[in-house]
């Protein structure tokens, strides 16, 4: 059983989406990322994306990650916040054990197609 049916797949991805944006919005480091944004329509990709994501049904039909977050300036500490939120939402529900070490690792395993590179002119001066 992967983590989607674990945790109670679509009825409960539904409220780990709605707590993990209200968390989000909430924070001060991460809520300009939103401001211009449907944040109804992005939960409703959001959700989309993790259950594919953590092993349910694939329908995501969004953008690929990495042109989705082009231009954002979204650099590795952003995206520690905004999976620290996710993980904290998964562990409130009670997913523990080898299945958060599994939603751990696949959320990790979008970083490179999220994070801005380092600009390699700026580590120069």
């Amino acid at each position: 059983m992967g983590v989607y049916d674990s945790i109670g797949g679509a009825r409960t991805l539904r409220t780990v989406v709605d707590v993990f944006y209200r968390r989000v919005l909430a924070d001060p480091t991460l809520k300009g990322f939103f401001s211009d944004v449907d944040v109804e329509r992005l939960a409703a990709h959001q959700r989309s994306f993790l259950a594919m994501a953590l092993g349910g049904p694939d329908l995501y039909g969004g953008r690929h990650l990495a042109e989705a977050h082009e231009g954002l300036a979204i650099h590795e500490a952003d995206f520690d916040a905004m999976s620290g939120h996710l993980v904290g939402v998964l562990r409130d529900l009670g997913v523990s054990g080898e299945e958060l070490t599994q939603a751990i690792e696949r959320i990790e395993s979008f970083r490179d197609a999220v994070v801005e590179p380092p600009d390699v002119n700026q580590q120069a001066h």
